[in-house]
């Protein structure tokens, strides 16, 4: 069950000691944080355990893409070190989608969510049109959240401006995270698909990953602090 705070802070560093000091500032205020892959490749499971033990759900972003039966390993390799959420690509295809599944559901009610990625939001039209992709990033975004859904998965990471597209197309179980949110008063850095933490929440996004904005602000407490009160959810 997710969070009712949907605000996950990215702990984006190579640094354990960094990462936790980080989760140990915002856990006043957040609902859970995420772990990427170059932390995992740093830290290994042992930093993983280390920060779930901290007691704020992980969401644990190394976006699997491999053929099934490696997915499947994957997938079972990191249900036991505790995190809530895990990911694969969507464009791993079918049968790669339902192996993810499939592998995280035997661990019954102990399972992660299994979340696909559609279009990672550093992408715009001109970039998919460069690797052969057809169509807008909005139409490749919502081909692929269909397909998520049809292959029994738990939602997807989609980017702002998708948010309410999927939100009708997939109704109101389908699990939204959505990457590339920036607070009016935080630079953009390179996400080129944005939206303010209020705008997502309002349109129907269920987790929102923060990173810069409050790891790299002077004192990341007072940041995240400052986004949970600009987004009123108990409104």
């Amino acid at each position: 069950m997710l969070p009712k705070n949907p605000v996950f802070v990215a702990l984006d560093t190579v640094d354990l000691n960094q990462a936790i000091a980080w989760a140990d500032a915002v856990r006043p205020s957040v609902g859970g944080v995420k772990l990427g892959l170059e932390f995992f490749k740093s830290n290994g499971p042992d930093g993983v355990r280390r920060v779930v033990d901290l007691g704020l759900p992980v969401f644990l972003d190394l976006k699997f893409h491999d053929i099934p039966n490696t997915v499947a390993g994957a997938v079972r390799a990191v249900t036991g070190l505790g995190a809530a959420i895990v990911n694969v690509h969507a464009g791993g295809g079918p049968a790669m989608l339902k192996a993810a599944a499939a592998a995280a559901a035997e661990y019954g009610s102990d399972r992660p969510l299994v979340i696909a990625v559609t279009v990672l939001t550093s992408l715009d039209d001109g970039d998919l049109a460069a690797v052969g992709q057809t169509g807008p990033a909005a139409s490749q975004v919502e081909r692929l959240a269909r397909l998520t859904q049809s292959c029994g998965l738990d939602g997807v990471v989609c980017s702002p401006a998708e948010i309410a597209t999927l939100r009708a197309a997939c109704g109101d179980g389908f699990r939204l995270i959505v990457p590339g949110i920036r607070p009016a008063w935080a630079s953009r850095g390179d996400q080129k698909r944005i939206m303010t933490p209020r705008q997502a929440r309002d349109l129907g996004a269920d987790i929102l990953v923060i990173g810069r904005p409050i790891t790299g602000s002077d004192d990341p407490a007072a940041a995240a602090a400052r986004i949970v009160e600009e987004l009123d959810i108990s409104s």
